[in-house]
């Protein structure tokens, strides 16, 4: 335990809970979306449920790192001359995770832009349950692509060979996912209710999913190692992209609602003469 109080071992920790507070910035949008098809006095339930389920998943993940580094194996071979991928359980699991959110992403822009409003009714258009089972398939996703990357920056080498031990790497990134998760929980109120309330944010967050789906899709292809041919070979792209492209349409977002605010509406020069024109003209003649 010692280990976990080293300098080393608390920066580690703060990089790592940063990571997954990112990582977890789709998980949240998905979430704001989702549950703003509920009643208002399911929603709160909604993300709650839903950022446990990403905690206990994660933690569960992190208990069976042996078996998550297994489905790095590979399944089934395919060569069919212009064609070839070696399939993995985790490529399989990253690809239908981008499936799932391309599908759920076009719909629901589908149905905010040609469907009826949930409002003109007056009741919610969905159902509790079916909410957490959709954030409960979307989890499985994001919790896989989190603790790959987790594992990736936190080494289970032995204190000797410069690494935490793997009881230290493990104590780290449970807390790490723990604190993200408490801190996501805080902040998921405040950023569901401002993206519910603003449409051309729910837009945008769900072009930020087709986004992200994508990036699986290609993902899943990469560690499927599907190869077109004998030079084509189909990479990953790079989170860092992404990201910052997400952050960028965000910024520019932001400074829109803030003009929107502080504009008024345009009058024109002579617009004052002529009210005074017309109140002083008598119509009764």
């Amino acid at each position: 335990m010692d280990i976990l109080f080293t300098p080393n071992a608390l920066m580690a920790l703060l990089t790592l809970t940063f990571l997954e507070i990112i990582l977890g910035i789709d998980n949240i949008v998905f979430l704001s979306i989702v549950s703003g098809k509920l009643k208002a006095q399911d929603q709160p339930k909604a993300r709650r449920i839903g950022l446990l389920l990403a905690m206990v998943f994660r933690i569960i993940l992190l208990f069976g790192i042996t078996w998550v580094l297994s489905l790095q194996d590979t399944l089934l071979h395919i060569d069919w001359g212009f064609f070839e991928a070696s399939v993995t359980g985790q490529s399989i699991i990253i690809f239908g995770g981008g499936l799932f959110l391309l599908y759920k992403s076009v719909s629901e822009i589908h149905h905010k832009l040609e469907g009826e409003e949930e409002g003109q009714k007056g009741k919610a258009s969905g159902s509790l349950a079916q909410a957490i089972l959709q954030i409960a398939l979307l989890n499985i996703v994001f919790s896989f692509d989190s603790i790959l990357t987790a594992v990736g920056m936190v080494s289970m080498k032995s204190p000797a060979e410069g690494g935490f031990g793997e009881e230290g790497a493990l104590i780290i990134m449970i807390l790490s996912v723990v604190i993200s998760i408490i801190i996501m929980m805080i902040f998921a109120g405040p950023v569901s209710k401002f993206v519910n309330e603003h449409p051309t944010i729910q837009i945008l967050g769900l072009s930020f999913l087709i986004l992200i789906g994508v990036m699986l899709l290609a993902e899943g292809s990469h560690l499927a190692h599907f190869r077109f041919g004998n030079d084509v070979e189909v990479n990953s792209i790079p989170k860092g992209y992404l990201y910052f492209s997400i952050f960028f349409s965000l910024f520019v977002e932001f400074l829109n609602l803030r003009m929107k605010k502080r504009s008024k509406a345009v009058k024109l020069h002579n617009s004052e003469i002529m009210d005074k024109e017309l109140k002083d003209t008598d119509f009764t003649n």
